[in-house]
Protein backbone atom coordinates (compact mmCIF):
# COMPACT_ATOMS: atom_id res chain seq x y z
CA UNK A 1 0.00 0.00 0.00
CA UNK A 2 3.00 2.38 0.98
CA UNK A 3 4.47 1.45 -2.57
CA UNK A 4 1.31 2.75 -4.16
CA UNK A 5 1.31 6.13 -1.96
CA UNK A 6 5.15 6.64 -2.92
CA UNK A 7 5.26 6.12 -6.73
CA UNK A 8 1.76 8.41 -6.46
CA UNK A 9 3.98 10.99 -5.03
CA UNK A 10 6.43 10.38 -7.32
CA UNK A 11 3.97 11.12 -10.20
CA UNK A 12 2.97 14.06 -8.92
CA UNK A 13 6.48 15.41 -8.90
CA UNK A 14 6.73 14.48 -12.75
CA UNK A 15 4.06 16.39 -13.64
CA UNK A 16 4.96 19.30 -11.80
CA UNK A 17 2.47 19.23 -9.42
CA UNK A 18 3.10 19.93 -5.84
CA UNK A 19 4.65 16.54 -3.87
CA UNK A 20 2.44 15.55 -0.81
CA UNK A 21 4.19 13.34 1.80
CA UNK A 22 1.76 10.38 3.36
CA UNK A 23 1.17 10.34 7.04
CA UNK A 24 2.52 7.66 8.75
CA UNK A 25 -0.11 5.21 9.67
CA UNK A 26 -0.48 1.78 11.59
CA UNK A 27 1.84 -0.68 10.37
CA UNK A 28 0.59 -2.40 7.57
CA UNK A 29 -2.36 -0.29 7.16
CA UNK A 30 -3.31 1.89 4.37
CA UNK A 31 -2.14 5.46 4.01
CA UNK A 32 -2.65 8.63 2.04
CA UNK A 33 -0.94 9.62 -0.95
CA UNK A 34 -1.66 13.53 0.39
CA UNK A 35 -4.52 15.67 -0.53
CA UNK A 36 -5.28 15.80 -3.88
CA UNK A 37 -5.70 18.72 -5.95
CA UNK A 38 -4.57 17.97 -9.55
CA UNK A 39 -7.40 17.84 -12.38
CA UNK A 40 -10.50 16.71 -11.91
CA UNK A 41 -10.52 13.37 -11.83
CA UNK A 42 -11.96 11.22 -15.10
CA UNK A 43 -14.46 9.34 -13.43
CA UNK A 44 -15.37 12.45 -11.50
CA UNK A 45 -16.07 14.03 -14.91
CA UNK A 46 -17.43 11.12 -16.57
CA UNK A 47 -20.43 11.10 -14.21
CA UNK A 48 -20.19 14.67 -13.48
CA UNK A 49 -22.45 14.86 -10.29
CA UNK A 50 -22.19 19.03 -9.75
CA UNK A 51 -24.65 19.18 -13.01
CA UNK A 52 -27.69 16.61 -10.58
CA UNK A 53 -26.92 18.59 -6.92
CA UNK A 54 -28.99 21.55 -8.17
CA UNK A 55 -31.76 18.19 -8.99
CA UNK A 56 -30.82 15.93 -5.65
CA UNK A 57 -27.63 15.34 -3.56
CA UNK A 58 -28.74 12.27 -2.47
CA UNK A 59 -30.31 13.72 0.64
CA UNK A 60 -32.43 11.26 2.70
CA UNK A 61 -30.44 8.46 1.53
CA UNK A 62 -28.69 5.62 3.61
CA UNK A 63 -25.92 4.29 1.74
CA UNK A 64 -24.28 0.98 3.31
CA UNK A 65 -20.51 0.20 2.30
CA UNK A 66 -19.87 -3.20 3.15
CA UNK A 67 -16.53 -4.52 3.05
CA UNK A 68 -13.75 -3.24 5.46
CA UNK A 69 -14.50 -0.45 7.14
CA UNK A 70 -14.86 3.57 6.44
CA UNK A 71 -12.43 5.70 8.44
CA UNK A 72 -14.79 8.21 9.31
CA UNK A 73 -12.20 10.61 10.57
CA UNK A 74 -11.27 11.52 6.76
CA UNK A 75 -12.05 15.21 6.76
CA UNK A 76 -14.00 15.25 3.62
CA UNK A 77 -17.28 13.41 5.11
CA UNK A 78 -19.42 16.03 6.84
CA UNK A 79 -19.83 15.60 11.00
CA UNK A 80 -22.55 12.39 11.60
CA UNK A 81 -22.44 12.04 7.62
CA UNK A 82 -20.46 8.62 8.46
CA UNK A 83 -23.20 6.47 10.56
CA UNK A 84 -22.19 4.30 14.08
CA UNK A 85 -24.18 2.69 16.24
CA UNK A 86 -24.63 -1.24 16.47
CA UNK A 87 -22.21 -3.20 13.74
CA UNK A 88 -20.53 -0.09 12.42
CA UNK A 89 -16.83 0.25 11.93
CA UNK A 90 -15.44 3.44 11.94
CA UNK A 91 -11.63 2.51 11.31
CA UNK A 92 -10.26 0.67 8.03
CA UNK A 93 -6.80 -1.05 7.89
CA UNK A 94 -7.55 -2.42 4.73
CA UNK A 95 -8.64 1.30 3.29
CA UNK A 96 -10.91 -0.21 0.45
CA UNK A 97 -13.85 0.82 2.51
CA UNK A 98 -12.62 4.59 2.59
CA UNK A 99 -12.46 4.86 -1.01
CA UNK A 100 -15.77 3.39 -2.26
CA UNK A 101 -17.31 5.52 0.81
CA UNK A 102 -15.57 8.78 -0.50
CA UNK A 103 -16.62 8.09 -4.33
CA UNK A 104 -20.55 7.51 -2.56
CA UNK A 105 -20.50 11.04 -0.83
CA UNK A 106 -17.20 13.09 0.00
CA UNK A 107 -18.30 16.18 0.15
CA UNK A 108 -16.32 19.12 -1.72
CA UNK A 109 -13.84 20.75 -0.50
CA UNK A 110 -12.15 24.19 -1.06
CA UNK A 111 -8.64 22.05 -0.76
CA UNK A 112 -9.10 19.21 -3.43
CA UNK A 113 -10.80 19.15 -7.05
CA UNK A 114 -12.17 15.26 -5.70
CA UNK A 115 -15.73 15.13 -4.58
CA UNK A 116 -18.25 12.69 -4.36
CA UNK A 117 -21.12 11.71 -6.26
CA UNK A 118 -24.60 11.89 -3.99
CA UNK A 119 -22.73 14.23 -1.02
CA UNK A 120 -26.18 14.35 0.57
CA UNK A 121 -26.17 10.61 1.30
CA UNK A 122 -25.34 9.34 4.62
CA UNK A 123 -22.84 6.07 5.00
CA UNK A 124 -23.29 3.32 6.66
CA UNK A 125 -19.69 1.32 7.72
CA UNK A 126 -20.26 -2.55 7.85
CA UNK A 127 -16.71 -4.74 8.17
CA UNK A 128 -17.36 -8.37 7.48
CA UNK A 129 -13.80 -9.01 6.31
CA UNK A 130 -10.75 -7.16 7.20
CA UNK A 131 -9.35 -7.58 3.37
CA UNK A 132 -6.13 -7.16 2.03
CA UNK A 133 -5.00 -4.82 -1.04
CA UNK A 134 -5.14 -8.56 -3.23
CA UNK A 135 -7.86 -9.94 -1.94
CA UNK A 136 -11.24 -10.01 -3.36
CA UNK A 137 -12.95 -12.99 -1.49
CA UNK A 138 -14.00 -13.19 1.88
CA UNK A 139 -17.07 -15.57 4.10
CA UNK A 140 -20.10 -14.96 2.04
CA UNK A 141 -21.96 -15.91 5.56
CA UNK A 142 -20.44 -13.16 6.93
CA UNK A 143 -21.15 -11.12 4.39
CA UNK A 144 -24.79 -12.21 4.44
CA UNK A 145 -25.33 -11.05 8.32
CA UNK A 146 -23.77 -7.46 6.87
CA UNK A 147 -26.72 -7.35 4.52
CA UNK A 148 -29.36 -7.94 7.28
CA UNK A 149 -27.57 -5.59 9.47
CA UNK A 150 -27.79 -2.99 6.76
CA UNK A 151 -31.45 -3.76 6.00
CA UNK A 152 -32.08 -3.35 9.69
CA UNK A 153 -30.53 0.05 9.86
CA UNK A 154 -32.25 1.17 7.25
CA UNK A 155 -29.95 1.35 4.10
CA UNK A 156 -31.80 2.12 0.97
CA UNK A 157 -28.51 1.61 -1.35
CA UNK A 158 -26.46 -1.53 -0.48
CA UNK A 159 -22.88 -1.53 -1.66
CA UNK A 160 -21.19 -4.33 -1.55
CA UNK A 161 -17.64 -2.78 -1.87
CA UNK A 162 -15.45 -5.83 -1.09
CA UNK A 163 -17.41 -9.56 -2.85
CA UNK A 164 -17.18 -12.54 -1.61
CA UNK A 165 -15.10 -15.39 -3.76
CA UNK A 166 -18.35 -17.82 -2.97
CA UNK A 167 -21.62 -18.12 -2.58
CA UNK A 168 -23.84 -19.41 0.59
CA UNK A 169 -27.54 -20.22 1.37
CA UNK A 170 -26.92 -17.50 3.55
CA UNK A 171 -25.88 -14.73 1.53
CA UNK A 172 -28.75 -16.36 -1.37
CA UNK A 173 -31.22 -15.62 1.23
CA UNK A 174 -30.09 -12.26 1.81
CA UNK A 175 -30.08 -11.02 -0.84
CA UNK A 176 -33.77 -11.84 -1.47
CA UNK A 177 -34.50 -10.21 1.60
CA UNK A 178 -32.75 -7.08 0.06
CA UNK A 179 -35.09 -7.18 -3.09
CA UNK A 180 -38.04 -7.88 -1.08
CA UNK A 181 -37.50 -4.78 1.47
CA UNK A 182 -37.07 -2.82 -2.00
CA UNK A 183 -33.44 -2.09 -1.51
CA UNK A 184 -30.65 -1.85 -4.37
CA UNK A 185 -27.64 -3.88 -3.35
CA UNK A 186 -25.12 -3.42 -5.96
CA UNK A 187 -21.68 -5.41 -6.28
CA UNK A 188 -19.09 -5.38 -8.38
CA UNK A 189 -17.11 -8.20 -10.71
CA UNK A 190 -13.52 -8.22 -8.65
CA UNK A 191 -12.81 -11.58 -9.97
CA UNK A 192 -8.64 -11.53 -10.92
CA UNK A 193 -8.90 -15.69 -12.60
CA UNK A 194 -10.12 -16.12 -15.55
CA UNK A 195 -13.48 -18.10 -15.20
CA UNK A 196 -14.01 -17.27 -11.73
CA UNK A 197 -17.09 -15.44 -10.04
CA UNK A 198 -17.68 -13.03 -7.19
CA UNK A 199 -20.92 -13.31 -5.16
CA UNK A 200 -23.05 -11.33 -4.58
CA UNK A 201 -22.04 -10.06 -8.08
CA UNK A 202 -23.28 -13.03 -9.71
CA UNK A 203 -26.38 -13.31 -8.18
CA UNK A 204 -30.31 -13.01 -9.10
CA UNK A 205 -31.68 -9.58 -7.43
CA UNK A 206 -27.47 -8.09 -7.71
CA UNK A 207 -27.25 -4.96 -9.73
CA UNK A 208 -23.87 -6.34 -11.23
CA UNK A 209 -21.07 -3.91 -12.10
CA UNK A 210 -18.43 -4.08 -14.50
CA UNK A 211 -15.32 -1.75 -14.50
CA UNK A 212 -13.43 -0.07 -17.35
CA UNK A 213 -10.36 2.69 -17.93
CA UNK A 214 -10.97 5.99 -19.23
CA UNK A 215 -10.56 4.82 -23.04
CA UNK A 216 -13.81 2.48 -22.01
CA UNK A 217 -11.85 -0.46 -21.95
CA UNK A 218 -13.00 -2.92 -19.80
CA UNK A 219 -10.62 -3.32 -17.10
CA UNK A 220 -11.67 -6.78 -14.74
CA UNK A 221 -11.39 -10.50 -15.76
CA UNK A 222 -14.43 -12.03 -14.62
CA UNK A 223 -17.59 -12.09 -16.70
CA UNK A 224 -21.08 -13.20 -17.49
CA UNK A 225 -24.16 -12.86 -18.42
CA UNK A 226 -24.92 -11.44 -15.17
CA UNK A 227 -23.34 -8.09 -15.61
CA UNK A 228 -25.98 -5.56 -15.94
CA UNK A 229 -23.85 -2.11 -16.12
CA UNK A 230 -20.19 -0.37 -15.95
CA UNK A 231 -18.39 2.64 -14.35
CA UNK A 232 -15.03 3.78 -13.81
CA UNK A 233 -12.43 1.24 -11.90
CA UNK A 234 -8.93 2.47 -12.93
CA UNK A 235 -6.93 5.19 -12.45
CA UNK A 236 -9.30 6.56 -9.73
CA UNK A 237 -8.58 9.34 -6.85
CA UNK A 238 -10.66 8.86 -3.56
CA UNK A 239 -10.75 9.39 0.37
CA UNK A 240 -8.34 7.41 1.91
CA UNK A 241 -8.00 5.90 5.60
CA UNK A 242 -4.94 6.82 7.86
CA UNK A 243 -5.15 10.50 7.27
CA UNK A 244 -5.74 11.39 11.12
CA UNK A 245 -8.73 13.59 10.48
CA UNK A 246 -7.21 15.51 7.31
CA UNK A 247 -8.45 16.18 3.76
CA UNK A 248 -6.61 12.58 2.29
CA UNK A 249 -6.81 10.69 -0.76
CA UNK A 250 -5.59 7.97 -2.25
CA UNK A 251 -4.21 8.32 -6.16
CA UNK A 252 -3.88 6.29 -8.50
CA UNK A 253 -6.45 3.59 -7.45
CA UNK A 254 -7.12 1.10 -10.07
CA UNK A 255 -9.43 -1.82 -8.60
CA UNK A 256 -12.15 -3.27 -10.82
CA UNK A 257 -14.29 -3.94 -7.15
CA UNK A 258 -14.22 0.22 -6.86
CA UNK A 259 -16.40 0.77 -10.15
CA UNK A 260 -19.69 -0.31 -7.62
CA UNK A 261 -18.88 2.56 -5.87
CA UNK A 262 -20.12 4.86 -8.57
CA UNK A 263 -23.04 2.69 -9.37
CA UNK A 264 -24.13 3.19 -5.67
CA UNK A 265 -23.59 6.54 -5.87
CA UNK A 266 -25.66 6.97 -8.71
CA UNK A 267 -28.07 4.80 -7.26
CA UNK A 268 -28.45 6.98 -3.99
CA UNK A 269 -29.41 10.42 -6.58
CA UNK A 270 -31.53 8.29 -8.54
CA UNK A 271 -33.47 6.72 -5.14
CA UNK A 272 -33.51 10.49 -3.79
CA UNK A 273 -35.08 12.22 -6.84
CA UNK A 274 -37.50 9.25 -7.46
CA UNK A 275 -38.59 8.13 -3.93
CA UNK A 276 -41.71 6.71 -5.71
CA UNK A 277 -39.58 3.63 -7.21
CA UNK A 278 -39.06 0.30 -6.09
CA UNK A 279 -35.29 -1.29 -6.12
CA UNK A 280 -35.97 -2.88 -9.01
CA UNK A 281 -37.67 0.02 -11.07
CA UNK A 282 -34.22 2.30 -10.10
CA UNK A 283 -32.12 -0.91 -11.44
CA UNK A 284 -34.25 -0.50 -14.69
CA UNK A 285 -33.45 2.99 -14.74
CA UNK A 286 -29.94 2.61 -14.24
CA UNK A 287 -28.99 0.02 -17.24
CA UNK A 288 -31.97 0.94 -19.83
CA UNK A 289 -29.96 5.05 -19.56
CA UNK A 290 -26.44 3.52 -19.55
CA UNK A 291 -24.56 4.41 -22.44
CA UNK A 292 -24.39 1.25 -24.90
CA UNK A 293 -21.31 -0.45 -25.39
CA UNK A 294 -19.82 -0.64 -29.16
CA UNK A 295 -22.03 -3.98 -29.79
CA UNK A 296 -25.22 -2.13 -28.65
CA UNK A 297 -26.20 -5.30 -27.12
CA UNK A 298 -25.10 -6.78 -23.26
CA UNK A 299 -21.43 -7.68 -23.06
CA UNK A 300 -20.42 -9.72 -21.07
CA UNK A 301 -17.76 -7.70 -18.94
CA UNK A 302 -19.78 -4.23 -19.58
CA UNK A 303 -22.98 -5.35 -19.26
CA UNK A 304 -25.81 -2.74 -20.43
CA UNK A 305 -22.59 -0.22 -20.86
CA UNK A 306 -21.39 2.89 -18.78
CA UNK A 307 -23.68 4.26 -15.95
CA UNK A 308 -25.04 7.87 -16.98
CA UNK A 309 -25.91 9.60 -13.69
CA UNK A 310 -27.73 12.39 -15.31
CA UNK A 311 -29.70 10.37 -17.53
CA UNK A 312 -30.82 8.18 -14.98
CA UNK A 313 -32.16 11.41 -12.57
CA UNK A 314 -33.41 13.20 -15.18
CA UNK A 315 -34.70 11.04 -17.96
CA UNK A 316 -38.95 11.08 -18.43
CA UNK A 317 -39.68 7.23 -17.81
CA UNK A 318 -42.92 5.12 -17.15
CA UNK A 319 -42.27 3.06 -14.10
CA UNK A 320 -43.12 0.07 -15.79
CA UNK A 321 -40.45 0.18 -18.62
CA UNK A 322 -39.12 -2.90 -19.43
CA UNK A 323 -36.17 -4.17 -19.69
CA UNK A 324 -32.88 -2.69 -21.70
CA UNK A 325 -32.69 -5.90 -23.77
CA UNK A 326 -36.10 -5.10 -25.01
CA UNK A 327 -36.83 -1.47 -24.61
CA UNK A 328 -33.24 -0.96 -26.51
CA UNK A 329 -31.95 -3.19 -28.07
CA UNK A 330 -34.80 -6.04 -29.82
CA UNK A 331 -37.37 -3.18 -30.61
CA UNK A 332 -36.02 0.44 -30.69
CA UNK A 333 -38.60 3.11 -29.98
CA UNK A 334 -38.41 7.01 -29.53
CA UNK A 335 -35.57 8.33 -27.67
CA UNK A 336 -36.77 9.68 -23.77
CA UNK A 337 -35.82 13.49 -23.66
CA UNK A 338 -34.38 14.05 -20.38
CA UNK A 339 -35.41 16.93 -18.39
CA UNK A 340 -33.26 20.29 -19.15
CA UNK A 341 -31.88 18.51 -22.23
CA UNK A 342 -32.60 22.07 -23.66
CA UNK A 343 -29.99 23.21 -21.00
CA UNK A 344 -27.08 21.27 -21.75
CA UNK A 345 -24.11 23.16 -23.63
CA UNK A 346 -22.13 21.67 -26.66
CA UNK A 347 -19.02 20.78 -24.67
CA UNK A 348 -20.97 17.89 -22.77
CA UNK A 349 -19.48 14.76 -22.94
CA UNK A 350 -23.41 13.91 -24.20
CA UNK A 351 -22.66 13.25 -27.84
CA UNK A 352 -26.55 13.31 -28.46
CA UNK A 353 -30.05 11.51 -28.24
CA UNK A 354 -30.88 9.12 -31.62
CA UNK A 355 -34.54 9.88 -32.14
CA UNK A 356 -36.64 7.56 -34.36
CA UNK A 357 -39.59 8.92 -35.69
CA UNK A 358 -40.28 12.70 -35.98
CA UNK A 359 -41.17 14.66 -32.86
CA UNK A 360 -40.94 12.47 -29.34
CA UNK A 361 -43.18 12.81 -27.07
CA UNK A 362 -42.08 10.62 -24.03
CA UNK A 363 -44.67 8.18 -22.44
CA UNK A 364 -47.56 9.16 -24.67
CA UNK A 365 -45.79 7.78 -27.49
CA UNK A 366 -44.73 4.22 -26.02
CA UNK A 367 -41.29 5.16 -24.60
CA UNK A 368 -38.31 3.38 -24.90
CA UNK A 369 -34.55 4.04 -24.60
CA UNK A 370 -31.69 4.18 -26.58
CA UNK A 371 -28.10 4.91 -25.77
CA UNK A 372 -26.73 8.60 -24.53
CA UNK A 373 -23.47 8.19 -25.88
CA UNK A 374 -20.51 9.70 -24.26
CA UNK A 375 -17.56 11.55 -25.48
CA UNK A 376 -14.34 10.05 -25.95
CA UNK A 377 -12.28 9.60 -22.12
CA UNK A 378 -8.49 10.33 -22.72
CA UNK A 379 -5.92 6.95 -21.59
CA UNK A 380 -3.71 7.29 -18.40
CA UNK A 381 -1.23 4.85 -17.40
CA UNK A 382 -2.71 1.65 -15.50
CA UNK A 383 -1.36 1.18 -11.96
CA UNK A 384 -2.68 -1.55 -9.66
CA UNK A 385 -4.03 -1.02 -6.14
CA UNK A 386 -1.89 -2.19 -3.79
CA UNK A 387 1.41 -2.46 -5.69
Amino acid sequence: MRVVAAAAVAGLVALGLPSLAAPAGAAGCANPSGTYTGAVPWGQRLLDPPRLWPFTRGEGQVVAVLGTGVDRANGQFAPGQVLGGAGTADSDCDGRGTIAAGIVAAQPDSTSTFAGVAPGARILPLRYTEGSANDHGGDPNALAGAVETALDRGAGVLLVAVPAGADSPALDAAVGHARARGAVLISAAAATEKGAHTYPTASSGVLAVGSVNEKGAPVQTEAGDYLGIAAPGADLVSTSAGGGGAVAHRWPVTDPGLAAAYVAGAAALVRAAHPELTGDQIVHRLTLTASRPPSGTRDPRLGWGVVDAYAAVTSALPATAAGPGEAVVSSPQPAVVPAAAAARSEGDRVAGLIALGGVVVAIAAGVGVVAFRRGRMRGWRPSRFGS
